[in-house]
């Protein structure tokens, strides 16, 4: 092991550049929020990480050279892949391996921008659904007590790894390998709920869960990324009401039940029309959490490139079939191919028209509500029409 993690000068100087990365950019952080980022160490939570090599993952160790830039790395305002494919880094071998993050150390930012919503005080009951490597437990340990924090992952692996670690730097908050969307123990009412993966709808036993005036924190995404965090008040009548944070997120999807991933099926040659957008405009953050509102909720969607290197999007919705191809074209409009009962495509074209018309909303002018039976966003525009959509 390398001297460096022995200097406790140079661990300080390290935590205190990240609380300095975080305050520069948006996030303004309440003085017991710079407490936890100054005193609670990264650097043991994440002692392998991915680095991105082309279309591979290589681990990378505090032993692997230049001990100072892991050090860098590990305390900069990043998110940092812990897991692919269910590989975690520790075990995966020095030549990486290919395929899709299913793990990360969350961007120090936007774990302060939720931590913030979250306002946690002393003595408060927090249940963190995603343990992940531990970090954001150890975050609010500091901020809650230790014996006050449950936190869950469905990963066996990493339920061990986070509860090693916490415990290694003096944490032992209930740690618990499970659902988090399920798991909850049938006698505990808490008064601050956090999801460190995105769902759907904020699941029904979270809001039973949560006790009046408590405060949940959720990223709400389905198929397209830049989703949304949910910031809700219980209410005494057990509606939870709240707004949407100003930060985009896209977090993995919280993993409950037995999902099996739609297969998209290819779309032959069919007859075809030329489309008002391209579909590349559903990476476009400002606009993407806009248009999941107007997707059916089980829809995928997948994306690539053609042989001339031309964007390709492609919709399903497992529900009835419907499929539909929007292709790029050299120096021409875009085309829409759709196979089944209905052109997808169609809605994303209205939904844009809709979202230019009212100039961009941001998501933070986005309130949320959500029952047991129903949970709908809401836009009111300046004129006082109301916009509502079910999630």
């Amino acid at each position: 092991m390398t001297n460096i993690l022995d200097d406790e000068q140079h661990l300080i100087r390290a935590r205190v550049s990240l609380t300095q990365q975080i305050d520069r950019g948006s996030v303004v952080l309440a003085s017991p929020l710079v407490e936890a980022f100054l005193n609670v160490p990264r650097h043991p939570f994440v002692p392998v990480f991915y680095r991105r090599e082309g279309e591979r993952f290589t681990p990378w160790r505090i032993t692997d050279g230049d001990a100072e830039a892991w050090l860098d790395a590990a305390y900069t305002d990043d998110s940092l892949i812990t897991e692919v494919d269910g590989v975690h880094a520790e075990q995966a071998g020095p030549g990486g391996v290919t395929g899709v993050p299913t793990s990360s150390s969350t961007a120090p930012s936007l774990m302060a921008d939720m931590l913030d919503a979250l306002d946690v005080n002393e003595g408060d009951e927090v249940y963190e659904a995603g343990a992940g490597s531990g970090y954001n437990a150890a975050m609010l340990c500091y901020l809650a007590g230790d014996k006050h924090v449950t936190t869950v992952d469905r990963s066996d692996a990493l339920t061990a790894l986070a509860r090693e670690r916490l415990n290694g730097i003096g944490f032992d908050p209930l740690v618990i390998h499970g659902d988090g969307a399920r798991d909850v123990a049938p006698d505990m009412r808490y008064d601050r709920i956090i999801a460190t993966a995105s769902v759907r709808r904020v699941p029904p036993l979270w809001l039973e869960r949560c006790r009046t005036g408590g405060i949940l924190v959720v990223p709400v995404k389905g198929t397209l990324a830049g989703g949304m965090i949910a910031r809700l008040t219980k209410l005494p009548d057990g509606t939870a009401v709240g707004r949407i944070l100003h930060t985009p997120a896209a977090f993995m999807p919280l993993k409950s039940g037995t999902e099996v991933e739609a297969q998209v099926p290819e779309i032959r040659d069919r007859p075809c029309r030329e489309a008002e957008l391209s579909g590349r405009v559903l990476d476009d953050w400002t606009f993407s959490f806009f248009a999941q509102l107007h997707m059916p909720r089980g829809l995928v969607r997948t994306y690539g490139r053609s042989d001339d290197g031309l964007h390709i999007t492609t919709l399903y919705d497992p529900a009835d079939g419907s499929a539909t191809r929007i292709e790029d074209m050299p120096e021409a409009t875009p085309l829409v191919t759709a196979a089944g009962p209905r052109d997808l495509w169609a809605p994303m074209e209205k939904a844009h028209q809709l979202w230019r018309r009212l100039n961009r909303p941001r998501r933070e002018w986005f309130s949320i509500e959500a029952t047991p039976d129903e949970q709908t966003v809401t836009y009111t525009a300046p004129d006082g029409q109301i916009y509502r959509w079910p999630l």
